[in-house]
């Protein structure tokens, strides 16, 4: 519901310079938490968390505590990202392979791949579907996804500790991303939580665009 004040605003009743400074100042405040991504975050995580504890039956904080809110600025870091996230139930050994895990956004894109579909209509696009404009898209192909996914769960699921197969997915040497780092990234992500990941070059434009004097991120090669 709206402040009193503004409702008074817009229904033509205030009376005093001082009443519309005070609406003035209310409504600048409105307009900065529209782009302000850190107000988005915030109320996104309250209405998670509310419907989280509900389920759970319990009170509390429940986000900072299960979640990190990390911004990716590259696309090394996007698919660090994705790989790592489609990657958990092999890492909490529920599942031997990625295409066995369940409930992953792979584990729907192989599936709809077996029923011959090409697209999965929650999920955003991989590159190479018809003309699709570069920015509506995930910037890699969805086989090379595969590809780098299947290799980073043979690591996981390798007997000897620190094994890397010969055999590397193409994708790593078209983003220039070193094996090591990659599986690193890919198996560790969340060991250090870094509100900003990517290059130094893209973190550092990030902390000129925000205006920061210091920022703290995980560097990606």
């Amino acid at each position: 519901q709206m402040p009193s004040l503004i409702q008074r605003f817009v229904s033509g009743h205030l009376v005093s310079k001082a009443e519309y400074k005070a609406c003035d100042q209310i409504i600048e405040t409105w307009r900065q938490r529209l782009y302000s991504l850190s107000w988005f975050m915030k109320e996104i995580n309250y209405d998670i968390a509310l419907l989280a504890n509900q389920e759970d039956q319990c009170t509390g904080r429940f986000w900072e505590g299960r979640f990190k809110s990390q911004a990716l600025l590259d696309d090394k870091a996007l698919l660090a990202a994705m790989a790592y996230v489609d990657l958990n139930p092999v890492r909490a050994g529920v599942a031997e392979t990625p295409e066995q895990s369940e409930h992953t956004a792979l584990k729907k894109r192989l599936t709809a791949l077996e029923q011959g579909k090409m697209k999965v209509p929650e999920l955003a696009d991989f590159m190479g579907y018809g003309h699709q404009e570069k920015r509506h898209v995930i910037p890699f192909r969805l086989t090379d996804y595969i590809e780098l996914v299947d290799w980073v769960g043979r690591q996981i699921k390798a007997d000897k500790q620190g094994y890397i197969s010969p055999q590397l997915p193409n994708i790593l040497t078209r983003l220039s991303l070193p094996q090591q780092e990659c599986l690193a990234l890919c198996t560790a992500l969340e060991k250090e939580p870094r509100l900003w990941i990517g290059s130094s070059e893209r973190l550092n434009f990030a902390k000129h665009h925000l205006k920061r004097k210091r920022m703290i991120g995980l560097h990606i090669s």
